[in-house]
């Protein structure tokens, strides 16, 4: 295996984890790199876990690149959630010289695991590693989504790449293989409106923290949409996950946390999820990455529960539904799932050498709530921002 020379193995018996043939607990189920087995083979459209003590572009965390294990010492001891669970998990990248090393390395293994079909799992670190997920779909040629759970945007203007810079700098990266981004969560005390103002100038789109509490749907949608998610712990509040140097009282109850990490499991189009800025240092016995090892569980059991409900791929699983609109003059076409109730609306593109190109974006994720938005003549504002983007 290609990669094999990146990655270091992991010891489960130093976490206090001693596995058993009896045993009903995650870690007895996994395929893991140990010393003693070596490193498993990649499954084809598996789940695989990857640790990345990478923190030198953390700014105001440091120390966060000691959670990957942490964050398993609590995941082994979880109970399988479903009969045919398999996983493999890799051990830990061999940490790089730089954090651009880094980055390489595990970009690279990105782009062998995505390229098999499989869906990745990154236990970070610091969140920058998403520019590193990033250029593994770029060694692909491969056109993706970017959804954050983060009570901030991390588009500060600072040409290194950091965990509140690596939004920018994917941006800016030409050329660019990124067609939409999405923010979960934040707050705008943290963001101010000039950069809440640059998120609707670029066409991408993000839900405060309270209107996401009010209705999960919309977090739902936005998730199902991306092929990358990417999560700040920083995104919980600090009674729910304190291991971080900069906590805020305000975030997501770890409850919600959970929710959304089964709504990226049971997503066909996440392939990649990254977890980031757990910070052992300042956790309270373990809280945090208790928290995280649990909302991983869920994403685990989303996995194993996806059906083949997406309308662009399984079309009889769907039913369709027209709604006229005035302005501009079309139809518009909605989807909805008869195995999950999800729904999706087709974004039409005009030029054919585009719609080629993004055609893995023509049918966007959306909610009964847009369907009954556009029922009394209004165009969803998501709907809106994609079809400027495809049609620019």
């Amino acid at each position: 295996m290609a990669i094999e020379q990146y990655l270091s193995p992991v010891q489960p018996n130093s976490l206090g984890y001693y596995p058993s043939e009896f045993s009903v607990t995650l870690g007895s189920r996994m395929r893991t790199h140990t010393p003693e087995e070596g490193c498993p083979e990649l499954p084809e459209q598996g789940l695989v876990l990857l640790g990345v003590g990478e923190d030198r572009g953390a700014e105001c965390n440091a120390g966060c690149a000691e959670a990957p294990n942490e964050i398993r010492r609590y995941l082994y001891r979880l109970a399988v959630p479903h009969v045919n669970t398999d996983i493999v998990d890799l051990g830990n990248i061999i940490v790089g010289q730089t954090a651009e090393d880094t980055y390489y390395a595990v970009s690279e293994v990105v782009s062998e695991v995505v390229s098999r079909g499989s869906t990745l799992v990154l236990l970070g670190g610091s969140q920058d590693l998403t520019f590193a997920a990033y250029k593994g779909f770029e060694r692909m040629n491969r056109i993706i989504n970017i959804t954050s759970i983060d009570s901030r945007f991390d588009l500060e203007n600072n040409d290194d790449i950091t965990s509140r810079t690596w939004l920018r700098n994917i941006i800016m990266q030409n050329p660019n293989f990124l067609f939409f981004s999405a923010n979960i969560g934040y707050q705008t005390h943290f963001v101010g409106q000039d950069y809440v103002q640059l998120m609707d100038d670029l066409k991408f789109d993000a839900y405060r923290l309270g209107l996401v509490q009010q209705d999960m749907s919309r977090a739902e949608a936005l998730i199902r949409n991306a092929d990358l998610v990417s999560v700040d712990v920083g995104a919980v509040r600090q009674s729910d996950a304190p291991g971080n140097l900069d906590p805020s009282p305000h975030g997501f109850y770890g409850e919600e946390y959970c929710q959304m990490m089964r709504f990226a499991g049971m997503s066909t189009k996440t392939c990649c999820l990254g977890l980031f800025e757990v910070n052992p240092h300042y956790d309270n016995r373990g809280q945090t990455a208790h928290m995280v090892a649990q909302g991983l569980w869920y994403f685990i059991e989303g996995f194993f529960l996806r059906n083949h409900d997406n309308p662009q791929l399984f079309p009889e699983n769907c039913k369709r539904f027209f709604v006229k609109m005035e302005e501009p003059d079309m139809d518009l076409e909605f989807y909805k799932s008869k195995l999950s109730d999800r729904w999706w609306v087709h974004v039409p593109c005009e030029n054919e050498e585009m719609q080629e190109i993004y055609s893995s974006q023509l049918m966007l994720p959306c909610t009964y709530g847009d369907y009954l938005q556009a029922l009394k003549g209004e165009l969803p504002a998501l709907w809106m921002k994609y079809y400027q983007r495809l049609n620019s």
